[in-house]
């Protein structure tokens, strides 16, 4: 079992607040989208020839893609690799681009389920935010979705803005609920360096983001996703039975993918590697025959606070059998900790694992870095 992220490194314009790898001009998008299947055809030994049971198109801005260029992507990995035949197959879009013509686009592909970036219902958050579509777009792009026959779709929403009162995340969620939409990832707005807010927090120019709003709109989607019966499988993703994200849940179970496009990282079980994050380089080096990127053996520490971090977010917790299997060294350390914060409220046991109270999930890299080794 495996996965494979395709990154897709264009946008039509920046987003204030993002940090990911992509690019405006479109100049070298036949040429990459090129290199892309050039990638995948050397890397198809990476994953030692497993069943690839999650593809997931991520970006920038995987909507960008042609239907022509979009089917030769899925050509070149099916000579590839072994896809399964229920594999989920992920494609973000943004709304602006899920038109009716364009979402027949995808129905005729493999593509199986929309990640769709949202983000507010609100006309003076999209603004704020810079997004390319208005607060209609993003209401009509879901019913164009389910004419389509897209029933397996995800939606983003970002809380803790400036430009977003408590009054309207209230509303905002209300519309998911109104909406019927069967994922939710929300995200709390970050400041990052080299994005255009980072840049105006820095001078002044804007506010920074305040951390008691925050916490507030966290606190709001817990109560609605307790509500409204959602399940709160990872703290930023939510879903009605049966639609929980399973590339995403993999990269938390830290079970192998594979990484195709620039800035893309992949993960074997033991090593990290990541792609150049330039696209010009990305292209001469595939063009070359070769890969531009950078590789890390994780040791044993690694691992132990890969497993904590990524455990503490997810509902099925860390479990002190996995410790002792696993991780004997480091269990000593573990169980004095665990029972620190089981004193303090942070975690409670949960059947077989211990799992955050709800009351610390705001603060769950805080509470996995306690737990984490600095040395072998």
């Amino acid at each position: 079992m495996a996965g494979i992220y395709i990154h897709i490194p264009f946008c039509k314009q920046a987003c204030h607040y993002c940090n990911f790898h992509f690019s405006t001009s479109l100049n070298h998008k036949t040429a990459l989208v090129e290199a892309l299947q050039k990638e995948i055809k050397l890397q198809k030994n990476f994953l030692l020839g497993a069943t690839i049971e999650s593809i997931y198109f991520g970006g920038g801005t995987p909507s960008m893609l042609t239907e022509m260029e979009l089917m030769d992507i899925f050509s070149t990995l099916h000579q590839s690799f072994e896809i399964g035949k229920t594999a989920e197959i992920t494609f973000e879009a943004n709304p602006d681009d899920l038109t009716s013509a364009y979402l027949q686009t995808l129905v005729k592909s493999p593509v199986n389920r929309l990640s769709i970036g949202v983000q507010s219902f609100f006309e003076e958050d999209l603004k704020w935010m810079n997004r390319a579509h208005d607060a209609n777009q993003a209401i009509d792009c879901i019913h164009e979705a389910r004419k389509a026959g897209f029933e397996n779709f995800s939606v983003d929403l970002i809380y803790g803005s400036p430009s977003t009162s408590n009054g309207m995340w209230e509303k905002n969620l209300e519309k998911i609920r109104a909406l019927k939409i069967p994922h939710l990832s929300s995200y709390a707005l970050t400041v990052e360096e080299g994005t255009a807010l980072g840049s105006w927090v820095k001078k002044g120019k804007m506010p920074d983001v305040d951390p008691a709003k925050s916490l507030k709109h966290f606190e709001m989607l817990q109560q609605f996703v307790q509500k409204n019966h959602y399940r709160h499988y990872e703290i930023s993703n939510m879903a009605l039975e049966g639609f929980e994200a399973v590339h995403n849940s993999n990269y938390w179970k830290r079970i192998p993918y594979l990484g195709i496009g620039p800035a893309a990282h992949s993960f074997d079980g033991k090593n990290r590697q990541w792609n150049i994050n330039n696209n010009a380089k990305y292209i001469q080096a595939l063009n070359e025959g070769r890969l531009e990127m950078e590789k890390e053996a994780l040791s044993e520490s690694d691992l132990f606070n890969e497993y904590i971090m990524t455990g503490l977010r997810c509902d099925w917790g860390i479990s002190k059998a996995y410790i002792a299997k696993h991780f004997p060294q480091f269990n000593n350390t573990f169980e004095k900790e665990l029972a620190a914060q089981v004193q303090l409220g942070a975690l409670v046991e949960k059947t077989s694992s211990f799992v955050l109270a709800d009351a610390a999930k705001f603060i769950a890299d805080g509470v996995a870095s306690e737990f984490f080794v600095v040395n072998d």
